[in-house]
């Protein structure tokens, strides 16, 4: 998992150490949402990890609203990356 964060933070991040940022925020937790979304299909009574799931997606639904009031048109671009509706 660690090598994938490696590959987000140079793809989304100003620089390799840039992980602090929003747009690297939310592009880490859409990686482990989507780690996470397929190991609750396999393990369908594994509410511990549901519950990690859902908070997870609500903080990334915030940072998406704060990215949103900032810098309208980043918004759009890290949802277009990143394959996400809204």
């Amino acid at each position: 998992m660690s090598v994938s964060i490696k590959e987000v933070v140079s793809e989304f991040g100003s620089d390799s150490n840039d992980v602090g940022s929003s747009k690297v925020q939310i592009a880490i937790l859409t990686k482990r949402i989507e780690i996470l979304t397929k190991h609750i299909q396999t393990f369908k009574k594994d509410n511990s990890s549901r519950r990690g799931l859902l908070l997870m997606i609500e903080k990334r639904r915030k940072l998406l609203k704060y990215i949103k009031r900032q810098n309208n048109d980043e918004y759009t671009d890290i949802l277009a990356k990143l394959g996400l509706r809204r």
